[in-house]
């Protein structure tokens, strides 16, 4: 049987996914390949004309754009964001467990399997589509030491708090079509994201460089790590040390470190280590993001 409301929800998927084939292109040309209905909203596959493969949730948009990839081969990551998330690696060079809440097309875990063939990497989607999109045009590939569950972030990591679990890296790229879900933004959550850092650990965030939530996510952050960086492109990834921040120093050794294995990924160390901004900056006063307000 179908409920009424599965039933419109199921129309109004497969009438976003209709309009996603046949919608005239934005600025560049954009071709459909695949549209994977969701009960969140359709994951649409497209390739540009400048040979990128990119997804994004609603409807084949350039401006929305969720992942891409290089359609040549190459491993190059075509967003600053990802590749200031793999410089994370500066700040925690020796990750054994890491924690990735949103996959997207993979390009995250995919890239840091390979440059941590060791590693335990735990990957939270809460969109099964999302999963079935990664694998089956991404090249995204689930094993023994990667591997995907589809439930919320926020329910997952305080399930792991619960548990004892700790993580060395914690990388937080958690979308829906508008922005980060609220309740992975607030003051409560990044406790227990904290909470579940091993001593040395680093979490970062991807987030937006224009937000109206900028200042209080700034705020929220401070509130909740004691020593954080701010990396800033085009997108703003906030990495949060639980412990004192390392020095210049020994960013630079971790930096003439990873300068080698990142470099197929476009990651470009020495230029990266230079967004390294100590601090977080806001008005006094600035309200945190709390839940509930």
């Amino acid at each position: 049987m179908v409920f009424p409301s599965l039933a419109r929800r199921w129309a109004a998927a497969i009438l976003a996914a209709l309009a996603c084939l046949f919608a005239a292109a934005p600025a560049a040309a954009l071709q459909v390949l695949h549209t994977e209905l969701s009960e969140y909203a359709p994951v649409v596959v497209y390739e540009t004309d400048d040979g990128q493969r990119c997804i994004s949730f609603g409807q084949a948009d350039a401006d929305a754009r969720q992942t891409c990839i290089y359609t040549d081969g190459s491993a190059r990551m075509p967003f600053a964001y990802t590749r200031m998330m793999m410089a994370t690696l500066l700040a925690q060079p020796d990750p054994s467990r890491i924690l990735i809440i949103g996959l997207g097309g993979g390009t995250l875990p995919k890239a840091l399997s390979e440059v941590l063939p060791k590693a335990r990497i735990d990957v939270v989607e809460i969109d099964p589509a999302v999963d079935r999109v990664a694998q089956g045009w991404f090249g995204f590939h689930p094993s023994d030491r990667l591997k995907v569950y589809h439930q919320d972030g926020r329910a997952y990591v305080e399930g792991a708090v619960r548990e004892g679990r700790q993580y060395d890296l914690i990388l937080i790229d958690a979308f829906d079509a508008d922005y980060i879900p609220r309740h992975m933004t607030t003051l409560e959550f990044l406790r227990q994201v904290r909470a579940l850092l091993s001593p040395d650990g680093v979490a970062a965030a991807n987030t937006f460089s224009n937000s109206e939530f900028y200042d209080r996510e700034s705020a929220t952050y401070a509130s909740a790590f004691p020593s954080l960086f701010n990396l800033k492109a085009n997108n703003r990834v906030i990495i949060a040390v639980n412990g004192p921040l390392p020095d210049d120093a020994a960013l630079k050794r971790n930096a003439e470190r990873w300068a080698k294995p990142l470099a197929p990924y476009g990651v470009d160390v020495t230029h990266e280590r230079e967004r390294f901004d100590r601090g977080l900056r806001f008005p006094d006063g600035t309200r945190l993001l709390r839940d509930g307000g």
